[in-house]
């Protein structure tokens, strides 16, 4: 699915956001479930914690230099194809001001794949008619466009915070930053994995649950909760869970704020696929619902945002 969405937007305390993350497609207006659920979640100002730790993971030196040059219809394709998230300046004129903005924020990602091109048959093959800066995700087949009027002005604070809210994978950690791309995306159902990233079945536990989470692709985000934030406390209590009731997954539907919660001693392929399954098929093992009410989207998307 392509979809346009517009590049952050400057704001204030005392100013509503227009949103700069809102969706254009199709019937992709925060709905009141989404924001009640976003509101209990969101922490408006990182803490120091949460800030260096996304920092950290943005700046490792071992990220590629420079973005691929794509020459081809076909080297494009398996170049997306290939990538979880694959991030593309499509540009008809390499001397333009935005291309080294985007030359250089490619070493802050690791995880995100980072291509240019220039050659008219992949422009004209992805439907590109102006400078265009384009995020493609397998895991909601997502396709995600930064158009021309919104290129011409992007710096480097901008587009960075574009590429880290819609950087989704098969697992996404939850952090104040994804959180806000988790629910612009159009699969409404969400797999949370909590436990501890220090403990010692974490590296398994991950394998296990990164490849259950290929076999609900577009159906399921599978989602990691490090119960060792403290910040995180908001999630599992969310979820009424204890400490001591860790790991455990936690299942949520955003359209009916449908949920349900499973306490794991030992993450496995298996597990996963049938508490997912059983949920899609309606059973519950521990269901609730939270009580109705409106919630201005925009009021908690503040500070961390502003210019």
């Amino acid at each position: 699915m392509t979809c346009r969405v517009g590049c952050p937007e400057s704001m204030s305390q005392n100013t509503k956001s227009r949103g700069w993350i809102r969706s254009r497609r199709r019937g992709m207006e925060a709905t009141p479930s989404r924001c009640l659920f976003l509101l209990f979640l969101f922490t408006c100002m990182l803490s120091p914690d949460v800030a260096a730790e996304i920092q950290e993971s943005s700046d490792d030196s071992s990220a590629p230099q420079e973005p691929v040059r794509l020459t081809g219809v076909p080297a494009a394709m398996e170049f997306i194809a290939a990538a979880e998230v694959a991030v593309i300046g499509f540009f008809q004129d390499l001397e333009i001001p935005t291309v080294p903005v985007f030359r250089g924020v490619v070493k802050k990602f690791q995880d995100v794949s980072f291509g240019i091109s220039t050659d008219s048959e992949v422009l004209a093959h992805y439907n590109i008619t102006e400078n265009t800066i384009s995020l493609f995700r397998l895991v909601d087949n997502e396709h995600l466009i930064l158009g021309s009027e919104d290129v011409e002005s992007i710096d480097d604070t901008r587009l960075s915070r574009f590429i880290e809210i819609n950087s989704l994978h098969f697992v996404t950690e939850y952090n104040p930053v994804t959180v806000i791309g988790l629910f612009n995306s159009m699969v409404q159902i969400h797999l949370l994995l909590i436990m501890d990233k220090a403990s010692p079945e974490y590296e398994e536990s991950m394998h296990r649950y990164h490849k259950a989470a290929k076999l609900f692709q577009g159906k399921i985000l599978f989602i990691l909760v490090d119960s060792g934030v403290k910040e995180n406390g908001k999630v599992i209590s969310f979820f009424k869970l204890n400490k001591s009731e860790l790991p455990a997954l936690a299942i949520y539907r955003t359209l009916d704020e449908e949920w349900d919660t499973l306490n794991v001693a030992e993450v496995s392929v298996e597990l996963v696929q049938n508490f997912c399954d059983g949920f899609l098929k309606g059973k519950r093992l521990v269901s609730d619902r939270l009580p109705g009410r409106q919630v201005d989207f925009s009021s908690f998307l503040c500070p961390y945002y502003s210019y």
